[in-house]
């Protein structure tokens, strides 16, 4: 083989070996996600409606416009939620319940406008047991304690939601919460992983 036409081959290889060093780690490297990929997915990702709504919503459905107080007041009571160690449809109870209660607003004593000593986003009462005025205007202590309530309901998981909800809290209007059914899982679609 001639000097140059050797030089050209071995200049070829050489090259298509560079490339091949240089192509092979990024080919490998886009076939195993990276860490910092992983939360992109994962956020892009919503609930399942069907895990949210499992029954379906029943009866006609209400839908309120939400400021920023309410929004946050939501996220906050899915991270409760999400604290608490408990699943989605866990947090769509809770903030229909909270829908039907207070519209998600961290209510304080209402005067005379108060149905007895209720206070806080679940319109808990200090006099029932559900803690201090000062704990039951803090969402997360709120949240939690609406959660452990829930989780003393056998079943909870496969009832309707009013059902559920109506259990924790003895409302006067037990079927009133079905209606934030809709609304609320939005809520958790929207900011569950966000």
């Amino acid at each position: 083989m001639n000097t140059m036409l050797r030089k050209s081959v071995l200049g070829i290889a050489g090259l298509a070996f560079a490339g091949g060093l240089a192509a092979g780690p990024l080919n490998h490297h886009d076939a195993t996600p990276t860490t910092a990929m992983s939360p992109v997915a994962v956020q892009a990702d919503k609930p399942d409606m069907g895990k949210l709504i499992p029954h379906g919503v029943q009866g006609a459905q209400s839908h309120i416009d939400l400021d920023d107080e309410q929004v946050a007041n939501a996220e906050a009571i899915i991270a409760a939620t999400k604290k608490a160690g408990l699943p989605e449809r866990a947090a769509v109870i809770s903030i229909a319940t909270s829908l039907q209660e207070s519209k998600l607003e961290n209510l304080g004593h209402l005067g005379d406008r108060n149905d007895h000593d209720s206070l806080g986003l679940f319109q808990q009462r200090p006099s029932s047991g559900w803690g201090s005025p000062e704990q039951i205007t803090d969402p997360e202590y709120a949240t939690t304690a609406f959660l452990k309530g829930l989780k003393q309901v056998d079943g909870w998981q496969d009832m309707p939601l009013t059902e559920a909800a109506q259990t924790v809290q003895v409302s006067a209007y037990p079927d009133a919460y079905a209606q934030w059914e809709q609304q609320a899982a939005h809520l958790v679609a929207e900011h569950w992983n966000s």
